[in-house]
């Protein structure tokens, strides 16, 4: 009877120590898992500012571009 008793408690103290180590080995998969995701956002944010700075970009040097164009066109009519 002491020996069921005492490989029951053996066992529960290994089940105990398996979990133990297995909520640890979860904390830290969560824990790169968080970290990738944040870094994922942050790439986003980065590559999101940086499209909207080429768009702007773009728009800017088309309206300064229409803005020469209508300078040159009124310089020529004024020539003539």
């Amino acid at each position: 009877m002491k020996i069921k008793a005492t490989a029951l408690l053996i066992t529960s103290l290994l089940v105990l120590a398996g979990c133990d180590q297995a909520e640890k080995s979860a904390q830290q998969l969560m824990g790169k898992a968080a970290e990738s995701a944040k870094q994922a956002i942050d790439d986003t944010h980065k590559a999101a500012e940086q499209a909207l700075n080429d768009a702007s970009s773009g728009l800017l040097s088309k309206k300064e571009s229409s803005e020469k164009e209508s300078e040159k066109t009124e310089s020529s009519s004024q020539e003539i």
